[in-house]
């Protein structure tokens, strides 16, 4: 019932910007970002309610990455700050119709993006 496409990634150098996008066509409780390096897991990064409240940012990206989104258009977004070249990753955009108290487990979520790269460059 609920597709989402995400944009916004590219090829940036270290101390640089990206702000990431995630349109939702439908209605949703929980919205989150979740990254995958080449050869590792796939990783919580942040979340938000789909009404915009309670963002969380896994602590290690505290002070660089903000979640936010655009509730008149169904928008999620992800301010990155100072990245770094261990921030390198596909980023995916989940979403859940239910609430889930375990929000970092990527099991919880019932849609997702096919993801954006970012790369970050020494």
């Amino acid at each position: 019932q609920v597709q989402l496409v995400e944009s916004g990634g590219g090829l940036v150098q270290t101390g640089g910007s990206l702000r990431l996008s995630c349109a939702a066509s439908g209605r949703t409780f929980r919205m989150a970002w979740f990254r995958q390096a080449p050869g590792k897991e796939r990783e919580f990064v942040a979340t938000i309610s789909g009404s915009g409240s309670n963002p969380y940012v896994l602590n290690s990206v505290k002070g660089r990455f903000t979640i936010s989104t655009d509730n008149a258009n169904n928008t999620v977004y992800l301010q990155m700050n100072s990245l770094r070249p261990e921030d390198t990753a596909v980023y995916y955009c989940a979403a859940s119709q239910i609430f889930y108290a375990d929000y970092v487990s990527p099991t919880r979520y019932d849609y997702w993006g096919r993801g954006t790269q970012v790369t970050v460059s020494s």
